[in-house]
């Protein structure tokens, strides 16, 4: 089953939105950066961007970070896990750092966006936007900057479409939700060694 939670022009006003947030709360733009994490945190990244120099002439240097080797589920990713381009052509030292990103989940990936971060210096603060919470998370991560608040069931599964990348813009949610029992059983047997 798959129904769509925002079009088109949904995705475009909540972008918009977020680049004023970011603008409100940044105070200097001239030592913003905006770090989109791979593979759709980086055209959001970039779109943030254009919104706040449509909104206040200043264009924010904006990057694109892959976290693979940061992450803590390689092993089971296994010959899944792919390596991207990572492209910082700037450093962070005492910049203001909004790391993008499609859909907030676990914290497991802004987690190994933090531990990449280090390498290219030691920013002033580090921020997170999103495009949509889903809940549910793992680590005690919270964005600073949410799209939007979308508590899917267990057995759903939140898919941002960018047009960069796929073709058109949505978010979509997809799969057919499991009973609480059932996914009580689940999460017990995945613990089990």
């Amino acid at each position: 089953m798959e129904r769509e939670e925002l079009a088109a022009e949904q995705v475009g006003r909540t972008l918009r939105r977020l680049a004023h947030e970011i603008i409100e709360q940044a105070g200097d733009l001239s030592a913003l950066v905006l770090i989109g994490l791979r593979s759709r945190g980086a055209p959001m990244a970039e779109r943030l961007a254009a919104h706040i120099e449509a909104l206040e002439g200043v264009r924010p240097p904006v990057g694109a970070l892959d976290i693979t080797l940061y992450r803590d589920d390689l092993d089971r990713e296994g010959a899944r896990a792919k390596l991207q381009r990572t492209d910082l052509p700037f450093s962070c030292q005492d910049r203001g750092v909004v790391l993008v990103d499609d859909v907030l989940y676990t914290g497991r990936t802004v987690r190994a966006a933090l531990a990449a971060l280090v390498n290219f210096g030691r920013p002033r603060w580090v921020r997170l936007a999103v495009l949509v919470d889903r809940g549910e998370r793992e680590l005690p991560v919270r964005a600073d900057f949410v799209g939007r608040n979308l508590p899917v069931r267990p057995g759903e599964e939140v898919q941002v479409l960018l047009a960069e990348v796929d073709g058109r813009d949505a978010v979509l949610v997809r799969g057919e939700p499991v009973s609480e029992e059932n996914a009580r059983a689940h999460a017990s047997r995945e613990k089990q060694p």
